[in-house]
């Protein structure tokens, strides 16, 4: 008998990669943490091997289950869009989404094409922005949606699409003396990771100097692997030209949310994009 995948197993097991937790999982696609782990388990059979790890803390996915991740990206939106294609829609319109500099490329490579393929005389305008603007944005409905970036909060909001763990970085030759400030690279205001590092370290009483102030993350990341300043980021964006550094302040984990206006009406249109950033966005 050939292999079937399950849609509704798929879209669990997405829902607990992308949350690392299988109650936030759960809350997200409406089941219980019970009926999650037997979605699991019913693909783990199907696989033909274990996709996660699990702790008391969270999970991570194991090298069958990364492949798995990766390759049905495509299949689930695919699925969505052709469910939509035989209820006879065509939607018009126009949407504008909000990203932080960081995630941009990933998102207009990797999640834009696909939409504007699916929904052609849909108009989707995107800006970049630092987190907090991006919120004000959304608040006062100068954005249909948004992603961005915030400390974690206790209790999960179904619009989180995941939890992050930011790490300090600098060039693998870059030497940190105590008694020398700390030569940053900041994130321009208003950036969570800015006021991160900044309070982090007058907390702990570590004097620092700014190198580079920048909106840019290219210039940042180029700064960084240059040796000429440390700079906050996500653990999964630390690159070949990067190193973690330990022995400054630890930074709590802060989670990525997808947000749309209170006020506004919930659009068709906004609906299905706001389904793509869910099923396809990765840091």
């Amino acid at each position: 008998m050939s292999t079937v995948f399950d849609i509704e197993l798929l879209r669990t097991f997405h829902a607990v990669a992308r949350l690392g937790r299988f109650r936030a999982a759960a809350e997200h696609v409406n089941k219980s943490p019970a009926a999650v782990s037997l979605h699991i388990q019913r693909l783990e059979a199907i696989a033909g091997g274990r996709l996660l790890e699990r702790d008391n803390q969270s999970v991570t996915l194991t090298v069958l289950g990364r492949r798995l991740l990766s390759s049905t990206d495509a299949l689930l939106a695919e699925h969505d869009r052709v469910v939509e294609e035989i209820k006879g829609k065509r939607l018009t319109g126009r949407v504008v989404l909000g990203i932080p500099d960081e995630y941009a490329a990933h998102v207009i490579r990797d999640i834009v094409p696909g939409f504007a393929a699916s929904w052609p005389d849909v108009i989707l305008e995107v800006k970049t922005a630092p987190s907090y603007k991006l919120r004000d944005q959304v608040a006062r409905g100068r954005l249909d949606i948004a992603i961005y970036v915030q400390p974690a909060h206790r209790s999960r909001s179904p619009d989180v699409l995941m939890l992050t763990t930011p790490v300090w970085v600098g060039s693998p030759t870059l030497r940190l003396d105590d008694s020398c400030p700390v030569p940053l690279a900041l994130y321009a205001e208003p950036c969570p990771y800015r006021a991160a590092m900044t309070s982090a370290l007058e907390a702990a009483a570590r004097k620092w100097k700014v190198v580079l102030d920048s909106g840019s993350t290219h210039v940042i990341k180029a700064c960084v692997e240059s040796g000429l300043a440390v700079t906050l980021i996500d653990r999964a964006r630390v690159t070949a030209g990067m190193r973690v550094i330990d022995g400054l302040p630890l930074i709590a984990e802060h989670e990525v949310v997808l947000t749309r206006p209170n006020t506004r009406r919930a659009s068709e249109i906004t609906d299905l994009l706001a389904a793509a950033l869910r099923q396809q966005f990765r840091l």
